[in-house]
């Protein structure tokens, strides 16, 4: 690939998905782009690029974002975040929005939904604990193939033996064949929706919980700052974040400060001290 065809594309990546790459990744771009042009009806990659120089067809470009989009996941995925939504972030919200009884959760870049659905499974284990509350799940992702996967709820034994107890895939799945079809009951209680991180968050409305795990490491340290601040403004003091067990807010932003001894969880820099001591290991 030519230096800049490279710069063209890598330069529309990161406008677009915030996506940053480095010049070791052209094998990345002309593994995943290749087969795009060619069933874009395109005999080579050059011919790919020729036309998004040319036409700067929508359709193309939204097609050449979501083929460089990494959609790894799993069912209870690193396991921690789960424990601790399970163990320390629900009794706390189960005491604190006692009065109003609601509660939203925002998985931020859920690609084909395992992570929602993990947070839904654990709280379908305490549904009569919950039965009179607002509970609201909302999966987004910049991808609406795998968004579509993830509201038909549909997966592949490869897919389900990938962190998923054998219980819940017995009690929530049905079998079809080579696949496993996830009952309606779960389904409904996640709302996905297509989003970009670079675009505004005022359409998502507030959290208490947040979910944002392993789509950072893609970004520069801008962009990881600007989603983290912006991210900030959507919870509370007593809100919680979630990220990846190789990500971190040290270095790159002063408005969430990890939790001691809770891998990967976050709280505002200005929650109340009682709040952090609790919840810290």
């Amino acid at each position: 690939m030519k230096p800049q065809d490279f710069d063209f594309l890598s330069s529309l990546l990161k406008r677009r998905s915030g996506l940053t790459l480095n010049p070791d990744k052209v094998y990345l771009l002309e593994s995943r782009l290749t087969p795009l042009a060619r069933r874009s009806g395109m005999d080579s990659l050059d011919a790919l690029i020729a036309e998004l120089r040319r036409s700067g067809s929508e359709t193309l470009l939204r097609d050449v974002t979501e083929a460089m989009t990494t959609n790894e996941s799993f069912f209870f995925r690193d396991r921690t975040p789960f424990d601790l939504f399970r163990d320390q972030v629900l009794p706390m919200l189960y005491q604190r929005r006692s009065t109003t009884k609601k509660i939203r959760i925002w998985c931020a870049a859920c690609s084909t939904g395992q992570e929602p659905y993990s947070l839904a499974f654990e709280l379908k284990k305490q549904e009569a604990k919950w039965r009179d509350w607002s509970i609201e799940i909302v999966g987004t992702d910049i991808s609406r193939p795998v968004l579509q996967k993830a509201r038909d709820g549909v997966y592949s034994q490869f897919e389900v033996q990938r962190g998923l107890p054998i219980q819940l895939l017995m009690k929530h799945f049905t079998q079809e064949g080579d696949i496993w079809r996830l009952s309606e009951d779960i389904r409904k209680m996640v709302t996905f929706r297509e989003f970009n991180l670079l675009d505004n968050f005022a359409a998502l409305g507030k959290f208490d919980v947040i979910y944002c795990r392993n789509v950072l490491i893609y970004f520069d340290q801008p962009t990881k700052s600007n989603v983290l601040d912006r991210m900030r403004g959507l919870l509370p003091t007593d809100g919680t974040l979630f990220l990846g067990a190789a990500e971190t807010v040290l270095g790159i932003t002063d408005r969430f400060r990890p939790v001691r001894g809770q891998r990967g969880m976050y709280l505002p820099s200005d929650a109340e001290p009682n709040l952090m001591a609790a919840v810290g290991g």
